[in-house]
């Protein structure tokens, strides 16, 4: 296998970067460690989703080409004081052994990430005494800033047990030896206390690198009060959540059900911003294939194949792509790259057992 330059590696994780902080920390990082430590962090709650089985793959994908060690948080204790699943931790933990069957099935080589059970790091009192040198040194109106990680804005905070959560988060990037944390820009509150927190209690300083927010089929939101960053926050507010059915497309989707929530979803025509199509056709169809085709009747200019996203984009502004041409395109390559994760879990009657539980004990949001 030929050796990969920095050059190539820093472009293979920039590739996946929404924000990093910063490219130059990054950069020497690369030079100086062949197979950098990186984690990604998962509540175990509710069904899979598009961004979960299938843009986190192709994520994954990328930062293992580049050398990078990832461990997979299965955050079963976050979970928990968020009051997932009904706060049953039992419950929690087994929805962390589905989310391994989702990874299994996208495609995601288990041989070469490491899956981490946020209840294994909480056995060690070292873990404990990271969490209380963090607390020591963060005052409680950053606390409660931070709380917007669990998907909470300022003000809603139920339990005392929530105050610990940004807390035990900062400590499990030191905990699991972390020199990058790669999470979705929702999560880069507590990334950036990691980064002011470490050198003052004697640890090191994480590069963050923050990964694209997916939106939800329905389209943008107003703010939410998740974030000063006004694009920050709508992204946040806008996302495609699994505790949301309207705004979301699931693994276990048949085809048919891709089509016609693809078909209903937001997608005004030659507007770009804030657009869903748009954004999956981006970020996962362009990721994952080399070209997409759109199929057309004749009299609509007939079939036309596009190599690159900005070619896609520039037909669409100009009008030359219809918006149900394009959500038909759209509809056809997320089938194709979910369903391999759906046929596992029909195929598999442990996996199916698995789905078949954590459906049954699934909570929407209203």
């Amino acid at each position: 296998m030929i050796s990969m330059s920095t050059e190539e590696r820093f472009k293979l994780i920039k590739d996946i970067s929404e924000e990093i902080i910063t490219e130059e920390e990054l950069f020497k990082l690369l030079e100086e460690k062949r197979n950098p430590v990186a984690y990604d962090g998962f509540e175990p709650s509710g069904l899979a989703h598009v961004p979960f089985g299938v843009f986190r793959p192709l994520l994954l994908r990328n930062l293992l080409n580049a050398g990078v060690k990832m461990k997979l948080l299965l955050a079963d204790w976050h979970a928990w004081i968020n009051g997932k699943m009904g706060g049953d931790l039992e419950k929690i933990q087994l929805v962390g052994e589905y989310f391994k069957e989702v990874w299994r099935a996208a495609g995601v080589d288990m041989g070469k990430v490491k899956c981490v059970w946020a209840s294994d790091l909480v056995d060690s009192s070292d873990y404990w005494k990271k969490v209380v040198l963090i607390a020591k040194n963060t005052t409680l109106k950053r606390t409660f800033r931070c709380l917007t990680i669990m998907g909470r804005r300022e003000g809603e905070l139920k339990e005392t047990a929530q105050l610990i959560y940004p807390m035990m988060q900062c400590a499990d990037i030191f905990q699991l030896g972390c020199d990058i944390t790669q999470l979705g820009l929702d999560q880069r509150r507590v990334n950036v206390l990691s980064r002011e927190i470490g050198p003052k209690i004697g640890l090191w300083k994480p590069v963050v690198v923050s990964h694209h927010i997916l939106m939800g089929l329905e389209g943008v939101k107003g703010p939410g009060g998740y974030d000063e960053d006004r694009e920050i926050d709508v992204a946040i507010s806008s996302k495609m959540s699994k505790s949301k059915p309207s705004t979301s497309i699931y693994v276990h989707d048949s085809r048919e059900e891709i089509y016609m929530k693809i078909k209903r979803a937001y997608c005004p025509p030659r507007e770009t911003a804030w657009n869903p199509i748009l954004d999956y056709a981006k970020h996962i169809l362009f990721r994952a294939f080399n070209s997409v085709k759109v199929e057309r009747e004749s009299k609509y200019g007939g079939d036309v194949v596009y190599r690159g996203y900005r070619e896609l984009e520039r037909d669409y502004v100009r009008g030359s792509l219809h918006p149900l041409d394009l959500k038909m395109a759209v509809a056809h390559y997320l089938d194709l790259l979910i369903k391999p994760v759906r046929e596992h879990f029909e195929r598999n009657r442990g996996a199916r057992e698995l789905y078949e539980t954590i459906r049954e004990h699934e909570t929407f949001e209203p």
